[in-house]
């Protein structure tokens, strides 16, 4: 007995946005049993993981805040993949950006002036750029997996990081904590709402996921993107360029990663530390495939493993889930849409020999 696997003609369109949906479903399930073999109750521990985040408006404001870099990565994310650049680097990216963003904010410590914010956000920006302009320069010249090297310069930009806050960073009156100073109020970014963390860098998330969705959709330049993707063959008959576009997608990925990271040290964490995020430039590659790699089911998704994030650590105070325990569902929900994705493409059937199982 033989397994084959077929090739569907066709998946549909209401096959591909409802696995997603499925997805979840089989995540919460997992879920259940999980908890259940760690001996919590399942049941709470799933209302506290999922729904507790949701019930007040502080906790929607806190949502807010975990989903506006998720949001932001996989929009640039999202573009690179449709053109099969897959950079999984955005949390090196993200890092360069805050380093950069903090360079500023630490050169004009004390000062003060509009201009001090604008100057953060083009430095991390340009820090996440030139990050990704390594693996760009790289998969154009000779051809090495954008794949390899934009994962392994994540962990030399987190090297760097620590090198600059354990020394020349370090702030002085630290108590020899491994900071720096925390900025000056112009390098912070403005509250939306009194009481609460909301900042002015969501409604710029939001506001470059719509512009994603406008490129991608309205544009030659997201045509050109698809087509690369879909068709490499045509593309090169049309006359459009690979190495563009494969320099463009990541310039572009690792440049909102390195904003993502600007809006990071600028918002919530107001100083550079050792460990940024919990991991969001590799989260956020579940919340690009999960929103289908669509900039506005991005923005659903993103809140979603926002949900995450902060249940887990409701959870973790309520029920004592240990705190890996989130990863391991990030981590389900990421396997459960690429199972569903596979099915929906593929059709796997038995054969009762072996010639019958291989191709004719």
């Amino acid at each position: 007995m033989w397994v084959k696997v077929e090739p569907r003609q066709e998946a549909s369109r209401r096959v591909i946005y409802a696995t997603p949906v499925l997805a979840v479903g089989l995540t919460v399930l997992s879920g259940y049993f999980l908890f259940l073999f760690l001996g919590l109750a399942p049941a709470k521990t799933l209302y506290h993981f999922l729904i507790s985040p949701t019930l007040t408006f502080y906790g929607w404001s806190e949502l807010c805040v975990k989903a506006g870099p998720l949001v932001l990565i996989a929009s640039g994310l999202a573009i690179g993949f449709r053109a099969n650049v897959w950079n999984i680097g955005a949390e090196g990216q993200l890092t360069l950006g805050a380093v950069g963003a903090g360079g500023v904010a630490l050169a004009f410590w004390g000062e003060s002036g509009l201009w001090i914010l604008p100057l953060m956000c083009l430095a991390g920006i340009l820090g996440g750029m030139l990050y990704a302009a390594i693996p760009a320069f790289l998969k154009t010249r000779y051809e090495v997996s954008e794949i390899l090297t934009s994962l392994m310069l994540t962990y030399v930009a987190t090297l760097a990081l620590g090198i600059l806050v354990y020394g020349p960073w370090r702030d002085p009156m630290g108590f020899n904590f491994p900071q720096t100073r925390m900025f000056s109020d112009s390098a912070l970014l403005p509250l939306i709402l009194d009481g609460t963390r909301m900042h002015l860098g969501i409604l710029v998330t939001l506001a470059v996921a719509v512009a994603a969705w406008m490129m991608m959709a309205r544009t030659v330049i997201g045509f050109q993107i698809k087509v690369v993707g879909l068709a490499p063959a045509a593309a090169r008959f049309a006359g459009f360029s690979r190495n563009r576009t494969v320099w463009f997608s990541l310039l572009l990925s690792g440049g909102l990663a390195g904003l993502a990271g600007t809006f990071e040290i600028a918002g919530p964490i107001g100083q550079l530390v050792p460990h940024l995020t919990p991991g969001y430039g590799f989260t956020a590659i579940i919340v690009a495939f999960l929103g289908r790699l669509h900039p506005l089911g991005i923005i659903a998704s993103g809140f979603l493993m926002a949900i995450s994030y902060n249940g887990g650590e409701i959870a973790q105070v309520e029920d004592r889930l240990p705190q890996a325990a989130t990863g391991v569902f990030q981590g389900m929900l990421l396997f459960y849409l690429l199972a569903c994705d596979f099915l929906s493409r593929y059709r796997i059937r038995l054969a009762a020999t072996r010639r019958e199982a291989s191709p004719s």
